[in-house]
């Protein structure tokens, strides 16, 4: 799925990203910032790996809760400082790409 795709490469982009924060935010905003992008793309394959379109749109719908959240941390390690504008403006509209492609596959998955 092409979705999935770009929620591992945002993934890979929130691990890059947050190699470079504070040492001091590791078991804080790094920590939360990676769990809720990794935790994108395990949702979508999880879904995909249950039986029928009810149980793969409420996991869809996981994912892009976790989306949000990615979304919420990285303007929060943005405004706190911890990372430069151009990568936090990267991450935001990743974030917001994958979140548009999440909701339009629900809707597909529902009217199915």
């Amino acid at each position: 799925m092409k979705v999935w795709q770009k929620s591992h490469a945002l993934t890979l982009a929130v691990y890059r990203l947050t190699s470079t924060m504070s040492r001091a935010e590791l078991f804080g905003l790094t920590s939360q910032m990676r769990r809720a992008a990794s935790s994108i793309g395990a949702n979508i394959a999880e879904g995909c790996g249950r039986d029928g379109g009810a149980d793969l749109a409420r996991f869809l719908q996981i994912a892009a809760g976790s989306a949000s959240e990615l979304e919420n941390h990285a303007l929060l390690a943005r405004d706190l400082g911890y990372v430069a504008r151009d990568a936090d403006e990267m991450l935001i509209v990743g974030t917001a790409e994958v979140k548009r492609m999440l909701h339009g596959l629900i809707e597909t998955v529902r009217r199915s």
